[in-house]
């Protein structure tokens, strides 16, 4: 009888393990650029020049609001292509988390130099990336990963948002194997202010309960943080 018991937890065990590993497939945060979706607005920030030499340059970036899938997006062109980078509420709430960080460590000037650790000092985020050349080419689209850190660039800080390589397979067929390009948003502080403020869930919560696009009042932010 204790052997049957024994049998009995050890199924049970193994049935529990199983359905919790997979659980997170069942559960793969993904978007539909067909989904309604709300304008947000328009956030400022810098990406790298052309072969990073000649420091950044400034772009506006558009964001948008997914209802259905709770998703914000952050839509940009980049070396000619379209990118949709949409954020999850768990990856908003860890962007906002490390953003606190950033700023405690930028005013306690705790901030280091060191490029291979502050890009990702902050954490990792897991999100769902979307990427096309034209509207007409072929849509790519994979899980991605973005790390929260910080840079510095002409001895000024700026916090960022670095997004890894994603890779997309259209069905099994390794010919039509894409991939997307590592990207680097850099912000000052008062742009990653901006973009914090469109991830707030009570800004969120207002904009789908009154219906209607609300835009923030616009800021023009400083060039650079001094540090």
């Amino acid at each position: 009888m204790k052997k049957n018991v024994k049998i009995l937890i050890g199924f049970s065990l193994l049935f529990f393990l199983v359905g919790c590993t997979s659980l997170p497939e069942r559960e793969r945060f993904t978007v539909s650029l067909t989904s309604p979706h709300i304008m947000l607005g328009e956030i400022e920030l810098q990406f790298d020049t052309f072969l990073s030499l000649s420091g950044l340059k400034k772009e506006k970036i558009s964001v948008l609001y997914f209802p259905q899938e709770d998703a914000v997006c952050l839509r940009f062109r980049y070396e000619l292509v379209t990118y949709h980078q949409f954020w999850s509420r768990k990856g908003r709430q860890e962007f906002l988390a490390a953003l606190g960080k950033y700023n405690e460590d930028y005013d306690t000037r705790e901030l280091i130099t060191n490029t291979r650790r502050s890009r990702r000092i902050y954490g990792f985020v897991k999100g769902y990336l979307i990427w096309q050349m034209y509207s007409f080419t072929t849509q790519s689209r994979a899980q991605s990963y973005v790390d929260l850190g910080y840079m510095f660039k002409d001895r000024a800080p700026y916090f960022t948002i670095y997004q890894r390589q994603a890779e997309y397979t259209e069905g099994n067929s390794r010919d039509n194997y894409r991939t997307s390009a590592v990207v680097t948003k850099y912000f000052t502080r008062a742009q990653a202010a901006e973009l914090a403020n469109f991830f707030e869930p009570e800004f969120l919560r207002s904009i789908v309960s009154s219906g209607n696009v609300v835009l923030p009042d616009e800021e023009v932010p400083p060039d650079r943080d001094e540090y």
